[in-house]
């Protein structure tokens, strides 16, 4: 039986998609439908459901892709092996948020670029989840760090750390509100009378419909925010330059806000018990792991990831 065709095969089951896996072989969609079907033909069973949107392996077709994908995948892992080699400096291609990307995966990274004979050069490019999700499924990626966990077989997703997030800004808000009284009283109910106190400052968020504020609203308060973002930056990094500003409230990454909040340039508004949290998940296509630089960058970071949370 030809390689190639189980090579075409399993990047179809795991995509779901005959137009997504040619796009991943930098095949022409035709040409993938041709090699599944003369593999269907030689195999004298259907491999694949076709729907309107993509395909659904047939029992023959899954009990196969288990059997066939990891071999295929051992094939890969020999074939990068001698290739990752002196004279061959593998690129690594990373997508993620821009600030978590920028302050955490990046520097962690950057250890590795510079080992002798080992490192790899690095590429990294900025987006939402759906954008780092999508540029990933595409092949345009390596690895993407993303706060959604995608679904199906094309991409494995391995949780990396969890996010908390702090209610913040600067000092002399929180003299205006009196939030002390706030930090000091945990109570879910107290905390919930004392809301609409927060609703006289003004809000910096990264998008008009306030998804950090919300969430932390959501999951505190049990309400939604009755102010609208005053100041509405792309940037959780400008979020908080904002907020340390004076110009209102931010709900930031405590990671983020650490140091400002040493400093004193901003105050947490309020303590709960059980904080808001986001978790990041470390993704790559399935079987993509079998490369040796895109292992040694997915164990590293969740090595590093380890001193984050």
């Amino acid at each position: 039986m030809d390689l190639a065709l189980l090579r075409t095969f399993v990047t179809v089951h795991r995509a779901g998609s005959f137009t997504r896996a040619a796009a991943l072989l930098g095949l022409s969609q035709p040409a993938v439908t041709s090699q599944i079907r003369t593999l269907e033909r030689q195999l004298g069973r259907p491999l694949f459901l076709r729907q309107a949107r993509g395909v659904t392996p047939t029992t023959i077709g899954d009990e196969l892709a288990h059997k066939a994908a990891p071999h295929l995948d051992a094939l890969v892992e020999i074939t990068e092996t001698g290739l990752d080699d002196e004279s061959s400096l593998r690129t690594l291609h990373l997508a993620g948020p821009p600030e978590f990307t920028a302050e955490r995966a990046l520097p962690a990274l950057t250890e590795l670029t510079g080992e002798d004979g080992q490192g790899f050069a690095l590429r990294a490019s900025f987006g939402n989840a759906e954008e780092a999700l999508e540029g990933l499924a595409a092949g345009h990626h390596d690895l993407a760090i993303s706060t959604a966990r995608p679904r199906g077989a094309l991409l494995t997703a391995t949780a990396l750390c969890d996010e908390e997030h702090v209610l913040v800004a600067a000092p002399r808000w929180a003299e205006q509100i009196g939030s002390g009284e706030l930090r000091r009283n945990p109570d879910t109910d107290s905390a919930i009378k004392r809301a609409p106190a927060l609703e006289s400052i003004p809000v910096v968020e990264v998008h008009e419909s306030l998804p950090f504020v919300s969430r932390y609203w959501a999951s505190v308060f049990d309400s939604r925010p009755a102010a609208p973002g005053t100041i509405v930056v792309p940037d959780l990094r400008a979020v908080l330059a904002c907020a340390t500003a004076g110009a209102g409230l931010a709900v930031l990454p405590r990671y983020l806000c650490t140091a400002a909040l040493e400093r004193g340039d901003v105050v947490a508004l309020h303590e709960p018990p059980v904080p808001p949290l986001r978790t990041y998940f470390l993704v790559v296509r399935t079987g993509t792991l079998a490369m040796p630089h895109i292992a040694r960058a997915h164990e590293w970071l969740l090595r590093a990831a380890s001193d984050w949370c």
